[in-house]
């Protein structure tokens, strides 16, 4: 009697959009297919852009069917998008549960960016930051992290990446690790790790890791040189204070093309004296980096407010003087919840409460 075997359709199908050359060998050995399956679907899935296992034309038609009915392609549209007049967009992605995450495309003259989330909300709960007021929620696989990029329809203009979006990426280290992996590989999307930076409050075991395993520039987020000051800001500082965190990145050797910086966001009359110029380059002294000094963008229920212009530019100079290279970091997307987060918060909000 010949065997009849049931597929559960109510199953969740496993995503293959995330996965490296290795895994994808292990899905063609259990379906019991060709090895070299496994790279005729990485280059339909990172070459090709494919949605479909119907689109991956040199497939045998029985490997799309037996992959089809176990797995998913996984790459998904933005459900939403605002564009600013300066050109700044921010994509609205669904995740799992009914949640949300942004992405910001910024374009500018010579160069066009995208702001990648790592996670869905936050758990570190900087005063000044809207993804924490939300909590943390979930992780995102490295899937759905290279999915904001190979869903973006400005994706052959990217140049650079940066990951400054929803959730702190150190907290999520192996998926975002991953997801560099596939940013940068020849097998992957061959970006130079160069035109990548991943940025971090400072987790010091899982920036180690990403200093020892990855080539892509890493920033810094400071916003104040003080101890007392900055634990009132970030809570991180209670664990791994920034001058643990210098100290450690003044143990390794970063070469002549590789970045750091520190992100440095200007509250009026909290971080922005001259005690703070001689503080930072006091702590900063010798170190080859950068400051990017950033304009508070207001977010709902905080007495935070930005520093007007002079006092920034003040700043800035204070802290050429002392040969700290300093710049002041543009502000996009004003009229787009610029804040991130402030897009996604007000999605969640719509769904609970379609009234508000």
């Amino acid at each position: 009697m010949p065997r009849i075997y049931l597929y559960d359709n109510t199953m969740e199908k496993e995503i293959l959009f995330g996965k490296t050359p290795d895994e994808l060998k292990e899905v063609s050995l259990k379906l019991g297919l060709p090895n070299f399956t496994a790279k005729q679907i990485s280059e339909w899935l990172y070459k090709n852009n494919a949605r479909s296992f119907e689109q991956m034309t040199n497939l045998s038609k029985k490997a799309r069917l037996l992959l089809e009915e176990q797995y998913e392609v996984g790459v998904t549209d933005f459900s939403k998008v605002q564009a600013s007049t300066d050109g700044t967009k921010k994509y609205l992605f669904p995740t799992q549960n009914n949640r949300f995450i942004e992405s910001a495309y910024i374009p500018d003259a010579h160069r066009a960016t995208l702001c990648v989330s790592s996670q869905v909300g936050c758990k570190m709960g900087c005063l000044f930051c809207m993804t924490g007021k939300q909590g943390f929620q979930a992780q995102l696989s490295a899937g759905e992290i290279i999915n904001q990029i190979m869903s973006l329809p400005e994706r052959e203009s990217l140049t650079n990446i940066v990951y400054m979006g929803m959730g702190e990426p150190f907290d999520n280290l192996e998926h975002v690790m991953r997801s560099l992996e596939i940013m940068t590989s020849e097998w992957g999307l061959g970006m130079s790790p160069r035109r990548i930076t991943v940025s971090t409050i400072g987790v010091i075991p899982a920036m180690k890791h990403f200093l020892e395993n990855s080539d892509c520039n890493l920033a810094v987020s400071m916003h104040t040189p003080f101890h007392e000051e900055r634990r009132k800001l970030m809570p991180i500082e209670n664990v791994y204070p920034i001058a643990e965190v210098i100290k450690t990145l003044r143990s390794f050797d970063f070469g002549k093309q590789r970045r750091i910086s520190f992100e440095y966001i200007m509250f009026a009359g909290i971080n922005d004296t001259p005690e703070h110029v001689k503080e930072l380059a006091r702590l900063l002294n010798g170190m080859r980096c950068r400051i990017n000094l950033i304009r508070f963008h207001p977010i709902p229920s905080t007495p935070l407010r930005s520093s007007n212009d002079a006092t920034i530019e003040d700043f800035r100079l204070a802290l050429l003087d002392k040969g700290i290279r300093t710049t002041v970091r543009a502000s996009r997307g004003l009229d787009i919840f610029a804040a991130c987060g402030l897009l996604s918060t007000k999605e969640l909000v719509n769904m609970q409460s379609p009234d508000f």
